[in-house]
């Protein structure tokens, strides 16, 4: 059975510079491809946080991240980027145009043997299989954000691939330490998204409708013991995924909440350089959000009395 040691990430965004670091940390050779010289060097100053955060929260020592970094290379070249792969992981932008660009190109440059694998968080296999030019080795790959502690990949066929195909990408998902879920049926959102977007979204339209304020929000999650609420999570997840994700789907379900929601998330965010974690912004400021503080669910003092009324009142 083939071993797939030779990876690349296409896209050096969030989660595909996760990816990138994750893999090469668990062995693998990885090249973290982008268009982009000036997302290349993004990543490369990411991966210098994913250090501090693996010593810090993996707990890995001076050799672990040696290894790492000397398995893990960087390219704006695509044919060399992919020339000897084993195992191609695409994490472009959630647009189906822009995936279908991209497996188009890649066709013609893959060996015959290499495996192609979408991080896609929403889009369905088949709807780019034919493109890749190799739709039996072609299956859904897709791993949840902060993957060092959410180390969940999710794993979706399509009806043409083989089941060669899924094996060897599922024995992959172990190798790099993920827990495999396996999707059972064509399921846009997979598993993880088709609960996790509906809630994002729900958090976003009390924002977008002057409901409640986002700390507000996070407040009536949190309670319950999760370490983030909805908010939070939209930081995580990155506000141009996010805005990719409600903005097609608002439109293609003619729902005009979402669209307004991505619309929101575009003046209020994107257009003002707030993308979330990855920038140190997005709802909340970075390295040390509001929502990790220790008093963040504390019962408030009286004197807010009056400031609370003003967002209560409707006269």
């Amino acid at each position: 059975m083939p071993n797939l040691n030779r990876i690349t990430v296409l896209g050096a965004g969030v989660l595909g510079g996760q990816i990138a670091w994750h893999s090469a940390f668990k062995g693998k050779s990885v090249v973290a491809y982008d268009i982009s010289a000036d997302a290349i060097e993004r990543v490369r100053a990411v991966h210098d946080t994913y250090e501090a955060i693996y010593r810090g929260e993996v707990g890995v020592s001076d050799s672990d991240v040696a290894g790492t970094r000397t398995r893990l290379t960087y390219s704006t070249d695509l044919q060399a980027a992919v020339a000897d792969a084993d195992l191609v992981i695409e994490a472009v932008p959630e647009v189906p145009d822009t995936k279908t660009a991209v497996y188009t190109q890649l066709s013609t440059l893959l060996p015959e043997h290499t495996i192609v694998a979408t991080n896609s968080s929403t889009f369905l296999p088949r709807d780019f299989a034919e493109a890749t030019g190799r739709p039996a080795k072609y299956c859904a790959l897709h791993f949840a954000n902060m993957i060092w502690a959410m180390n969940l990949a999710e794993i979706m066929a399509h009806p043409g691939t083989s089941r060669e195909t899924l094996t060897d990408v599922t024995r992959f998902a172990i190798e790099i330490g993920m827990v495999p879920i396996p999707v059972g049926g064509e399921q846009n959102g997979y598993v993880i998204n088709s609960w996790v977007v509906p809630l994002l979204n729900a958090g976003q339209t009390l924002v977008t409708n002057g409901i409640a304020t986002a700390q507000d929000i996070d407040r009536t999650f949190m309670a319950n013991g999760a370490r983030f609420g909805p908010m939070g999570m939209l930081d995580i997840i990155g506000m141009k995924t996010a805005y990719d994700v409600l903005a097609y789907w608002g439109e293609r379900g003619d729902d005009a909440q979402m669209v307004a929601n991505a619309g929101y998330l575009k003046e209020h965010f994107l257009d003002r350089g707030r993308l979330g974690v990855a920038t140190g912004a997005g709802y909340y400021d970075y390295p040390d959000p509001a929502y990790q503080a220790a008093d963040f669910l504390d019962v408030p003092d009286l004197s807010v009395v009056d400031d609370l009324v003003e967002l209560i009142a409707l006269d």
